[in-house]
């Protein structure tokens, strides 16, 4: 019972077809560095599909999954409540099925719920325009720098040390490939960085994340005023993007881009995926801006209707002239962003980010009874950081040992840096019951 239908010989006439010796020569353009030296030990080279459909469903079996456990976990996916009405419109065949809107005259629904999504996007961050999506909040972060550099035509930005590390190493992924310069300010555990030290004539853009890594939410109004007064833009990332219910948006205090992962409204953790990436900018920059755009206008016959008024993607154009190689959005993602967000509203958004910083504020209020925890930031939404007397990595698997996920260590996004091994990051959203709080900081007390 082989899922893979190809024998040698098909392999073998494949590969002379298109004059190659081996499936190794097609791999040639990934670099050594990235290649595996050997299989990876302890896997199967060949199982039927009954016994691989057997083996996974008990590797499954050793999860602990996100609804059935207290639940402490974020630092860039968190656990919120999706209604099922969601999944339910989802699931319609019209959207399921649906791609690329290239003839709007089949597509109206499409590039409808598309636009409402960019008015959404638009209206949280605070700007003028956003488009319809692009993968997840770090691809978005590197093409905010890309779009920057393009603006400015300078080719240097510069990083905040509360940025997640995942984000910045897709900028810096990206800048190794496109030949641009990443100047990283070091980790800001304590929320007081001077990022305007580090802006010069040759910086394109600043790159700041509100609320930070380790939770600390910040005005970002001074931070734009130095970067303006340099030539540069500044480029907001929020990767909860429930905190904009609660927080001043980035566009009010200057940001030319804002970039954010859309995850937390409408889409589950899925095990790391699909997201959706937000992207929003001003009317000035609207032309250099990635993805696509759609559009409302009129028909023939005077009739409301919606078009892709802006694609500059390499698809609709010359590949020297698009503004990024992103081929599609996460169109299904997004239209679960918008159904979510059109069933709780203004007010039910607003709430909605009110719940999640209470909840934070009694965790982090439970916790920091315990002796020796220490809570850092002063002001944070749902997820902050806290010092423990103990490495939190070992806290944490004690605590999973207990079937409580108290948390992320900052020693999983940072392996490299000592001196947050005893950082643990903790968020709490409106899923997060007294109950969880408290089982939390009993179980934190007897581990340590």
């Amino acid at each position: 019972m082989r899922y893979l239908p190809l024998t040698d010989v098909d392999r073998r006439q494949m590969l002379a077809t298109i004059g190659v010796a081996s499936t190794d020569d097609l791999f040639v353009d990934v670099p050594q560095s990235a290649r595996l030296a050997a299989p990876i030990a302890g896997l199967p080279m060949h199982m039927g599909e009954l016994e691989v459909e057997r083996d996974l469903k008990r590797l499954a079996a050793r999860n602990m999954d996100a609804g059935s456990v207290p639940f402490f976990l974020g630092a860039g996916a968190y656990r919120h409540h999706v209604p099922a009405s969601v999944d339910t419109i989802l699931s319609r065949g019209e959207f399921l099925t649906s791609y690329t809107p290239y003839q709007p005259e089949i597509a109206q629904g499409t590039l409808q719920y598309l636009y409402e999504f960019q008015t959404q996007v638009a209206m949280i961050t605070g700007m003028d325009v956003a488009n319809a999506s692009m993968y997840d909040g770090s691809t978005a972060c590197a093409e905010a720098v890309a779009m920057a550099n393009r603006v400015t035509k300078r080719t240097k930005a510069v990083v905040s040390g509360a940025l997640h590390p995942h984000y910045r190493a897709v900028v810096e992924t990206q800048a190794r490939l496109c030949g641009f310069e990443v100047v990283a300010a070091p980790v800001d555990l304590d929320g007081a960085e001077d990022l305007a030290s580090l802006i010069d004539g040759e910086t394109s853009c600043v790159v700041a994340q509100n609320p930070g890594v380790f939770g600390h939410v910040r005005d970002l109004s001074g931070l734009a005023a130095a970067a303006h007064a340099k030539g540069a833009l500044l480029i907001a990332v929020v990767t909860e993007v429930v905190s904009l219910g609660a927080i001043k948006p980035p566009g009010a205090m200057g940001a030319d881009i804002v970039v954010a992962e859309g995850q937390s409204i409408g889409n589950g953790l899925n095990f790391g995926g699909p997201y959706v990436g937000l992207f929003a900018t001003t009317d000035k920059y609207v032309r250099q801006m990635p993805g696509r755009l759609a559009g409302e206008t009129v028909d023939a016959d005077g009739r409301r209707g919606w078009v892709l008024t802006l694609s500059t993607r390499e698809q609709h154009i010359r590949r020297e002239k698009a503004t990024s190689n992103i081929c599609t959005n996460s169109g299904l993602c997004a239209l679960a962003f918008t159904v979510h967000m059109s069933l709780l509203g203004e007010a039910g958004f607003t709430r909605l980010a009110h719940l999640n910083h209470q909840a934070a504020c009694r965790t982090a209020d439970k916790l920091a009874s315990i002796p020796g925890v220490s809570v850092l930031p002063r002001a944070f939404f749902n997820e902050f950081a806290v010092r423990l007397p103990k490495p939190a990595a070992a806290v944490v698997d004690a605590l999973a040992a207990r079937r409580i996920l108290g948390g992320v260590p900052a020693s999983r996004l940072w392996p490299d840096n000592p001196a947050l091994a005893s950082i643990l990051l903790v968020a709490a959203t409106e899923t997060t019951s007294d109950a969880d709080i408290d089982a939390f900081a009993t179980a934190l007390a007897e581990v340590l």
